[in-house]
C-alpha cells in the first residue's frame, strides 16, 4: 500500500509550505505574553515630578498639563503620601517662588519655597520614597536662565558653580536624599560632590542631568514654574542634532562622581538613552517631559488615542531603551494601574 506524506499532499494542492519558525506562538494569550515580556514597569521604577508654589493656599491647576498642579504645602504632603502609598519610587520637587532676582537668592534661603518643600516631603514620607530636589537656578532668577549672568548677559559657568554649591548644601540640609543637577554647567557634578563631601553629606546622592537637550518639548513646564526666560538656553543645553555628544556628557559626569545619570527629554532621545545605558556603571534615568505628557493628554482628550495604553507604552518604551527609572507626571496614576 502506497502512502502520501501530508507535505506532499499539501504541495499537490498548491498550498504554501509551513514557516520554519512561528514567533506568534508566544503571543497567543495574555498569559503567554506576560510570561515572556522582556520589560516590565514596576511602581518603584517611577518618579513623580512635583511643583510647590510659594504662598499657595490651594493647588493651582495648569492649563497646559491637565491633571498637574502647583501645590500648596498641604496638598504637596497629601500628594506625596498618595505616591508613597501607590509604591512610587521617588518624587522630584521644583519650587516656584514669588520673588526672583539676578542670582536666584531664594534658592538658598533655608525657609525658601523649595527648601521648605523638601523638608515637608522628608517629614511626610521619610525613606518610603526617594526625595529628590531640582538643583538649578532657573525658577529663581528674574531672567529665567539656569545660572548667573556676566556683564555681557551670557551665563557665567564658573560663577554659577559657586551658586550650585550653595544650593547643594541648603538642599542637603533639608534631608533630601538625591540632588538633581539640571543646569548643564560644565563641572557641576564635581563642584557639588566636592562641597557635599567637605561638609559631611557623604550619603547625599547626585543625579546628573547629563544629556539635557535644548528641546521644544519643555513648553508646558515653563507654565508650571512661571518661567521668566527671555531668549533660549542653547549655549548650555545640548543641540538636538547631536548624539555622540550626549554620551560624552554622561561620561564626564560619571568621571566626576555622579551616582545616577539622566537623559532629558526621553521620547525623541531614545538613541542617546540607549548609548548611555550601554556603558554606564551606575543607574540611568530618563525624564518624560511636560511636552510628552501634554501631547498624549491632548490626543486622548480628542479621542484620537487610547490614553491608558499610550501612557503604558510610552513608559515601557523608555525602559526598553535602557532607563532604570523614569520621571513621569503619570507616576502615581500608572503605579495604581500596575498594582
Amino acid at each position: 500500500m502506497t502512502t502520501t506524506s501530508p507535505a506532499r499532499t499539501a504541495a499537490a494542492r498548491g498550498a504554501r509550505p509551513a514557516p520554519a519558525e512561528r514567533p506568534r506562538r508566544l503571543r497567543t494569550t495574555a498569559a503567554v505574553r506576560r510570561l515572556v515580556a522582556e520589560h516590565r514597569t514596576h511602581p518603584a521604577d517611577l518618579v513623580l515630578p512635583m511643583f510647590v508654589l510659594e504662598g499657595a493656599r490651594e493647588p493651582v491647576a495648569l492649563g497646559s498639563m491637565p491633571g498637574v498642579v502647583q501645590h500648596s504645602m498641604d496638598s504637596l504632603r497629601r500628594a506625596a503620601a498618595e505616591a508613597a502609598e501607590a509604591g512610587v519610587g521617588g518624587v522630584m520637587l521644583f519650587g516656584v517662588p514669588t520673588t526672583r532676582d539676578a542670582t536666584g537668592t531664594a534658592a538658598t534661603e533655608p525657609d525658601g519655597v523649595l527648601n521648605a518643600g523638601l523638608r515637608a516631603l522628608v517629614e511626610e514620607v521619610g525613606d518610603a520614597v526617594v526625595v529628590m530636589s531640582d538643583l538649578c537656578l532657573d525658577e529663581f532668577t528674574d531672567h529665567g536662565h539656569c545660572g548667573v549672568l556676566d556683564a555681557s548677559g551670557r551665563v557665567d559657568n564658573d560663577a554659577t558653580l559657586v551658586r550650585y554649591q550653595e544650593m547643594a548644601l541648603a538642599q542637603a540640609a533639608t534631608g533630601a536624599h538625591m540632588l538633581g543637577l539640571s543646569g548643564m554647567m560644565d563641572g557641576q557634578v564635581a563642584a557639588v560632590r566636592e562641597v557635599l563631601e567637605a561638609d559631611g553629606y557623604t550619603d547625599t546622592a547626585v543625579l546628573a542631568y547629563s544629556a539635557k537637550y535644548a528641546s521644544a518639548f519643555y513648553g508646558p513646564f515653563r507654565e508650571a514654574v512661571d518661567s521668566q526666560l527671555r531668549g533660549d538656553r542653547k549655549t548650555y543645553q545640548m543641540d538636538p542634532a547631536n548624539r555622540r555628544e550626549g554620551l560624552r556628557e554622561a561620561t564626564l559626569d560619571l568621571a566626576e562622581g555622579a551616582d545616577v545619570v539622566m537623559v532629558k527629554p526621553a521620547m525623541s532621545y531614545l538613541d542617546v538613552l540607549a548609548d548611555v545605558a550601554a556603558v554606564s556603571p551606575v543607574p540611568v534615568a530618563a525624564y518624560q517631559v511636560s511636552g510628552e505628557y501634554a501631547m498624549i493628554e491632548a490626543a486622548a482628550a480628542n479621542g484620537w488615542i487610547d490614553r491608558r495604553r499610550a501612557i503604558e507604552e510610552s513608559v515601557v518604551g523608555i525602559q526598553r531603551a535602557g532607563a532604570d527609572f523614569v520621571l513621569t507626571y503619570w507616576a502615581t496614576e500608572l503605579a495604581g494601574w500596575l498594582r
